[in-house]
């Protein structure tokens, strides 16, 4: 053992043991331990092995950026790999185990690929899987595949649950280190909504392992009153073990939370992850930094380790590194970590510093060797020694631990998340964010900050500005500025006397020779690099190697870190589950039924219900002694022929459009002019994509100057919403619109038939005559004597004389049983989606049936619709493509059957008459058939070559899957009222 427990300090619960075990071998720790200082504790330094080479790794890091200590935990359907050991919380009962070794962690075949080191430099898949050609789809691929991946994810069913969860605040603080909880401090005593993140259980950041006093406190002393007067303020909410993974638009963060991932025993009525949505009016970045390692030879042997991480499993967690210590440093954390072992009683054997002019004043006992550097650390499966260099000489040193120190990276990634570039700092070695964005402050440490009384005056004084901004009341600031001071050390991005592997990204296998080889064929540019070396490509994505990498890249071209650059921060900052993503949106739930507002008045009167998208519809009624659902169809069709009918329309998409530009927005939309609509009336429209095809169509009415409401298909409601907004925020970003969805806000019902209107009238205060309110008006109406406001627009698509009334979505089933019990006495009964289609086939209306992706205006008869007027809209110069004006396309036409007793189907081909079926004999086909009651025969809309042209044509319609052939005639889509005498009664 060379690790182990100290017999006391640190931050752990002594007294409650907890058990568990790491590849099948029993262990114990403390409440309070990671797994990873358990097993530091327990002596156990190899913890896993690199991905390319299965070189033996141990502990680096003690945060998210750990890139070697990965590890599968749980099992069955609980079993999580690529769990970082450093963030895991300790439970009793825990299993962990390695990854990535056969047979064993102690003895794995797969180092062979050490020796074969040679041949496997950085590129090498892209310079040996193309030849033989042959070779990749038999050999190549399937050893690729067999060796990629880490981990193995399990295949019994996930028993746990996951929830997500809206979060609105005025101020969120993420990360709780000494920045975040003081500008959270300042916030809370203000009256300010706060929400303060740490992915950390234990909240504190730093202030949990530093031992310098901050006034006449300790920093435990002040973590714990910051956070118990934090935990008493009602406006501030605390959430631990939660991380914000990603900034988004309108300053919404994303973040989950591990609710119960540090139990054994799970409560069913508990998630065991929730996301969150977090919008917050301002946000500040309180990240910290991240420390970087030294690049030389062996510095991924097990025990060496970040000078930062050794001095927090030391002070936190009560462990030694080892017995005897070297620190190499290129700054002054390195003497921080080597004074608290010393004050622990453990040997330091030396500091190791590459500056030549160290300003720092030593105290302590281990010497100080100035302008030197490790060459080369030594060991296997543990550091046994180091080599040092200075001037030409070279010294061993026996070490069972190595902390290395090389400056430090301010945790920037969620400040670019929205497109800032990262700006390279001569004066802290560092690449830093903008300070200030829209919503956004960064400050402490992740502006590069290093002392930590600077850092705390700096997160008290930036919320107290916000604070202003926002416009709360003057409160001081929680702390007084402090002027920082930042080491004057010079980078070291790598030691090139080294002569064993010197590895920038750990996980990886990516070392120093291999961006050097990068540089020398060429793919020296930061983006190139990273794909050729795959550094940076790791689950770590980089945290730890990339700014190493990115000197690297630098020193070797010979030119700035800054105009290098770095690679693209996007989200996820760190992994996150399917689980946490999914939600509650799993097994029957996984989409979940939507019902309409009039479901209960639906289901009152017997309506069957069908899936239709999200929805349940209506799709038809069943009445006594009816035998078949067309029967029932049937009665419902002819009654609405000849008395009225109500049926639920809800679920039609609708958006409300509004602004000053709404109307010039819309007429760039719709290939029909919408510009001059008069206000109070509506207007069928088409919505063409970029293709010159037809996207959707609907009806848009104008309430008032600037405010319009669509309806949409139902299953196209959130697809139209998301090509609205793309076409205002990137193709017209310079028009003042915005558009909201509105579907779940009104109850919306369609009362046709020619008594619709008596009926309609003994509920709406307004004037509903022909004359008052003729074909397409819409306006907001007044209902039940004054009780109620409603929409009612006068649209048809049944083609009888029909309106359609939206009320509040409350409102619905009350108002559907009114209009029912008025209209009683007019033989009004309830129709649904089946009669629906009977309808609009009737009338020759066509729907996404004949909408299919592949049609233009002028295939459905709509050619005149397309204006030529206006300048521009979706689709105009596509829509003029030659093969889209070609007279032989397939084209809009009703069909019937020579013998009215014969029927064909949906989907049936129509030939030439007598003609055999082949595809040279394919005359179009049939896109919606069905029985017409009032024609008493079946009829169909179809898509034909040159249909217009073909009316009382004989065809044959036939059907391969039932081996049908019916004698048909091609003739008008519109089969009932062609004059259109009923729609303008």
């Amino acid at each position: 053992m060379t690790s182990f427990r100290l017999p006391q300090g640190g931050r752990i619960d002594r007294a409650k043991p907890l058990d568990f075990t790491f590849d099948g071998k029993s262990m114990q720790g403390c409440a309070g331990d990671t797994l990873a200082s358990a097993l530091l504790a327990s002596g156990r330094q190899l913890v896993g092995r690199s991905f390319k080479y299965h070189r033996p790794r141990g502990i680096l890091t003690t945060g998210a950026a750990e890139p070697n200590a990965l590890v599968t935990v749980g099992t069955g359907g609980r079993t999580e790999p690529n769990t970082r050991a450093t963030t895991q919380e300790l439970y009793q009962g825990l299993e962990a185990r390695s990854q990535n070794r056969w047979p064993s962690l102690d003895f794995d075949i797969g180092a062979v690929n050490g020796l074969l080191s040679p041949f496997l430099s950085a590129g090498f898949y892209y310079k040996t899987f193309m030849w033989p050609a042959g070779f990749w789809e038999k050999i190549y691929e399937p050893l690729i595949r067999k060796a990629a991946g880490l981990g193995r994810a399990a295949y019994e069913k996930d028993p746990d649950t996951y929830e997500k969860s809206w979060g609105h605040c005025d101020l969120l603080v993420i990360g709780a280190g000494p920045t975040g909880l003081a500008a959270a401090l300042t916030a809370g005593r203000a009256g300010a909504r706060v929400i303060l993140v740490d992915e950390g259980f234990e909240l504190g950041g730093s202030l949990l392992h530093e031992t310098a006093s901050i006034g006449e406190k300790t920093a435990g002393e002040l973590t714990q009153n910051i956070l118990a007067e934090l935990g008493s303020l009602p406006n501030v909410s605390l959430l631990p073990r939660t991380t914000i993974f990603g900034w988004y638009d309108s300053n919404v963060f994303g973040a989950v939370e591990r609710v119960q991932k540090h139990l054994r025993t799970i409560d069913a009525n508990r998630p065991v992850e929730r996301l969150w949505r977090i919008a917050a009016k301002h946000a500040i970045l309180a990240t910290g930094a991240e420390e970087r390692p030294l690049v030389f030879g062996g510095n991924d042997i097990p025990g060496v380790m970040l000078a930062g991480a050794m001095r927090s499993y030391l002070n936190r967690h009560a462990i030694a590194p080892g017995k005897r210590t070297v620190i190499f440093t290129n700054g002054p954390a390195g003497y921080r970590t080597a004074a608290d072992l010393e004050a622990k009683g453990l040997d330091v054997a030396a500091i190791i510093d590459s500056r030549n002019d160290v300003s720092i004043v030593w105290g302590g006992k281990a010497r100080v060797i100035a302008g030197a550097v490790v060459s080369d650390a030594h060991g296997a499966k543990l550091v046994t020694g180091v080599t040092i260099s200075s001037n030409g000489a070279s010294e061993r040193i026996a070490a069972d631990a190595l902390a290395m120190s090389g400056g430090w990276s301010p945790v920037i990634h969620l400040a670019c998340h929205r497109g800032a570039k990262p700006q390279w700092s001569d004066a802290r070695s560092a690449f830093l964010a903008p300070a200030e964005q829209d919503g956004l402050t960064i400050a402490g440490s992740a502006a590069g900050m290093e002392i930590l009384q600077a850092c705390l005056g700096d997160g008290a004084g930036k919320a107290h500005t916000i604070l202003g901004r926002l416009g709360f009341a003057s409160t001081a600031p929680a702390f007084a500025f402090e002027r920082d001071e930042h080491s004057d050390g010079k980078p070291l991005w790598s030691v090139p006397s080294s002569k064993g592997k010197a590895f920038v990204d750990f996980q990886n296998d990516v070392h120093l020779n291999d961006l050097h080889l990068a540089v020398r064929e060429g793919y020296g540019h930061v983006e190139l690099a990273k794909r050729y070396t795959t550094s940076g490509m790791a689950t770590d994505q980089g945290k730890l190697s990339n700014v190493n990498a990115i000197g690297i890249l630098a020193e070797t071209r010979g030119i700035s870190p800054g105009n290098v650059g770095t690679t693209t921060f996007r989200p996820f900052y760190t992994p996150v589950s399917f689980g946490a993503l999914t939600g509650a949106h799993r097994g029957t739930h996984f989409q979940p039924v939507r019902k309409s507002p009039l479901h209960e008045w639906a289901q009152k009167n017997g309506a069957i219900f069908v899936e239709a998208g999200l929805w349940y519809r209506s799709a038809w009624f069943a009445r006594e002694g009816e035998k078949t659902w067309r029967e029932s169809v049937d009665r419902e069709v002819l009654n609405v022929r000849q008395n009225v009918g109500l049926c639920d329309v809800s679920t039609l998409g609708k958006i409300e459009i509004f602004g000053k530009d709404a109307a010039e927005f819309l007429n760039l939309i719709y290939c029909n002019a919408f510009l001059k609509l008069p206000v109070g009336k509506a207007r069928y429209g088409l919505m063409l994509r970029e293709d010159g095809f037809i996207y959707d169509d609907g009806t848009t009415s104008r309430l008032s100057e600037n405010r319009f409401f669509m309806t949409t298909t139902t299953a196209y409601a959130a697809g139209v919403m998301t090509h609205l907004e793309f076409c205002s925020q990137v193709l017209w970003p310079e028009l003042h619109v915005q558009m909201a969805s509105v579907t779940d806000q009104w109850a919306q019902m369609a009362i046709a038939g020619p008594k619709s209107r008596g009926i309609l009238q003994a509920i709406v205060v307004d004037d509903i005559s022909d004359a008052a309110f003729p074909f397409l008006a819409a306006r907001e109406v007044t209902l039940f004597g004054g009780q109620l406001k409603g929409r009612l627009f006068r649209i048809s698509f049944s083609g009888e004389l029909a309106f359609e009334l939206a009320v509040p979505a409350g409102y619905g089933q009350s108002v559907a049983d009114a209009i029912m019990q008025v209209g009683a006495a007019h033989g009004i009964a309830p129709y649904g989606t089946e009669a629906l289609g009977v309808l609009r086939i009737e009338k020759g209306h066509v729907t996404h049936s004949e909408i299919n992706g592949t049609v233009t205006p002028g295939d459905l008869g709509f050619g005149r619709m397309v204006s030529k007027a206006k300048p521009d809209f979706i689709g105009k110069a596509m829509l003029e493509r030659e093969g889209l004006q070609s007279p032989d396309r397939l084209q809009l036409v009703g069909v019937k059957p020579i013998d009215p007793k014969e029927t064909f189907r949906t989907g049936a081909h129509i030939l030439a008459n007598a003609a055999p079926p082949s595809l040279e004999n394919d005359q179009g086909y049939v896109t919606s058939s069905c029985f017409s009651p009032n024609l008493e025969h079946t009829i169909g809309l179809a898509l034909v070559k040159r249909g217009p042209e073909r009316l009382g044509e004989t065809v044959t319609v036939w059907n391969g899957l039932k081996n049908e052939f019916t004698k048909a005639m091609l003739c008008s889509p519109v089969f009932v009222d062609p004059q259109n005498e009923k729609l303008h009664a």
